[in-house]
């Protein structure tokens, strides 16, 4: 796992012994990214990783330009490695680490913090088997627009078989897209609400 392009292109990330966490691939991370320019993304943005793990998208970010981005994740070990790759990559002023259950919290921004203009969401597949409108995903939708900028765009990671809903709350769909065994979902703020 490494970072693709931008600042830091090439550098290998930290990642955890076990066989728990399920890393993007870095052909679709790349894909990813690709689509997120169509949005202007990230350059000059505000990001958060949910879900963050070790960071490899929220690090791709500020590789490729982002201005700071916010990581949350519960898990205290992979919390020591994501700081140690922050603290590689030499991202530590544009950047800051949350401890905590993101179905409840999301990715709450400091006071003097802009909002969100890109947020990813990639939480564990066996949380993600029920996307109706009573699951924990639908629960952590709708905590995000408080959290987000006009405009923003919230990309989602599933299992490709997991569709999600066409809307949560004031998020609508904009697009999928399915790479091997993973889809994409991207979200914005519904027309009238944002």
């Amino acid at each position: 796992m490494r970072i693709i392009t931008g600042s830091k292109r090439g550098m290998k990330l930290l990642s955890p012994k076990t066989q728990d966490s399920r890393p993007i691939l870095d052909r679709i991370k790349e894909s990813l990214f690709s689509v997120l320019y169509k949005y202007d993304l990230p350059e000059g943005k505000t990001v958060a990783d949910v879900f963050s793990g070790v960071g490899s998208l929220g690090l791709e970010a500020l590789s490729r330009g982002a201005n700071f981005v916010t990581f949350v994740d519960k898990d205290p070990k992979t919390i020591d490695i994501l700081k140690k790759n922050i603290s590689k990559a030499d991202f530590a002023e544009k950047s800051k680490v949350i401890r905590a259950n993101a179905f409840k919290v999301a990715a709450p921004p400091d006071f003097d913090q802009p909002k969100y203009d890109l947020v990813f969401i990639d939480p564990p597949y066996p949380t993600t088997r029920d996307v109706g409108e009573d699951s924990l995903l639908a629960e952590l939708l709708n905590l995000l627009p408080d959290q987000i900028a006009p405009g923003a765009i919230v990309v989602v990671r599933t299992h490709k078989a997991v569709e999600l809903l066409d809307s949560y709350g004031k998020l609508q769909i904009i697009e999928r897209r399915v790479w091997g065994n993973m889809a994409i979902t991207i979200l914005g703020q519904k027309a009238n609400d944002k």
